[in-house]
């Protein structure tokens, strides 16, 4: 990579996203950098589920193969962030500070940009989550159920979405203890469903997840109860990373499910255009329910997209050669 070097596609992220869009472009002749800042979502978990082929591969193995495979088609994989992201003319200008073996500050310029950003989890405000995250504190039963199958699993009301993950998790274990954290007040209905399956309901407010020897052993109470548990499923606030977008008008919106906000979201249409005419944004930045699979998906779908987007430029720029 050199200072003002001009590629057709700038993608921000290496994670599945990011390098399936490289790949869809690189394999159809686009010159394309992709800036890994290194720090996908699925940082803290140990293994990729529900990835057809790639089942229970670590996270960072499953990135350096696909690093590996868009290298193949000539994209440049760099590590580090990309600090600034502007207008310039019909181009973007890309301030990338690099990391590793070739660190510093390089601007570069792009037709097009790939936000493969991603999103980071708010994890719920109670002393000793942040240390278990994605090990004994879970939050999906697709991506982490399995590895929590059979023990005594805690679910954190942190919305009304609980009662929903209440029954998930139930289908994984018959020891389900919801704790409604003075934020939950189920109906009589869904207490009546809870009690026919055999979910134990606890009220109070959460003050801390106690870990002994590494593994969750239980939950204290603001009340000083202790309930022992041997993991615990919460759900967190998902906000999209779209801070290097914002000066460009990139427009985010709230995700909401009636007065419940579940995060924020890049907004974009089918093709994963923003609101910004050669800025795209595909995965987590776009949907936070998105696992690794459908986000592999999602960035093949957009770069499928640009490479069309670039096409009519180039036959636009042909035409004009002409007269």
């Amino acid at each position: 990579m050199e200072q003002n070097e001009a590629f057709d596609v700038v993608v921000i992220g290496g994670g599945a996203t990011g390098l399936s869009g490289a790949l869809a472009l690189g394999r159809s002749r686009r010159s394309v950098l992709v800036v890994d800042a290194g720090d996908p979502r699925n940082a803290a978990a140990s293994r990729v589920h529900n990835y057809l082929g790639r089942e229970g591969t670590p996270p960072r193995d499953l990135y350096a193969i696909g690093r590996a495979e868009v290298e193949q088609y000539g994209v440049s994989v760099v590590p580090g962030s990309v600090t600034a992201l502007e207008r310039d003319g019909e181009r973007f200008r890309v301030t990338v500070e690099a990391t590793g073996g070739a660190s510093g500050s390089i601007t570069v310029t792009a037709r097009r940009v790939l936000a493969a950003t991603g999103a980071r989890d708010e994890l719920p405000d109670v002393r000793g989550i942040a240390e278990q995250w994605g090990r004994g504190v879970v939050h999906c039963p697709y991506c982490h159920g399995w590895e929590v199958r059979d023990r005594v699993i805690g679910v954190l009301a942190t919305s009304p979405m609980a009662a929903h993950q209440v029954a998930m998790f139930r289908q994984l274990t018959q020891h389900v203890i919801l704790f409604l954290n003075d934020v939950l007040e189920p109906s009589d209905e869904q207490r009546d469903e809870f009690a026919a399956r055999g979910i134990e309901v606890v009220t109070g407010r959460v003050e801390d997840l106690v870990s002994v020897d590494g593994d969750v052993a239980s939950v204290r109470l603001a009340s000083g109860t202790v309930v022992p548990i041997e993991a615990l499923a919460v759900g967190t606030r998902v906000w999209a990373r779209a801070e290097v977008l914002a000066p460009l008008g990139v427009r985010v919106e709230e995700v909401r499910q009636g007065e419940t906000l579940f995060g924020s979201a890049v907004a974009v249409d089918e093709m994963g255009r923003t609101s910004v005419a050669g800025i795209y944004a595909a995965g987590n930045v776009t949907e936070f329910k998105t696992q690794v699979i459908s986000g592999a998906a999602a960035g093949l779908q957009t770069g499928a997209a640009i490479n069309a987007d670039l096409i009519q430029e180039d036959i636009r720029a042909a035409l004009a050669d002409r007269v």
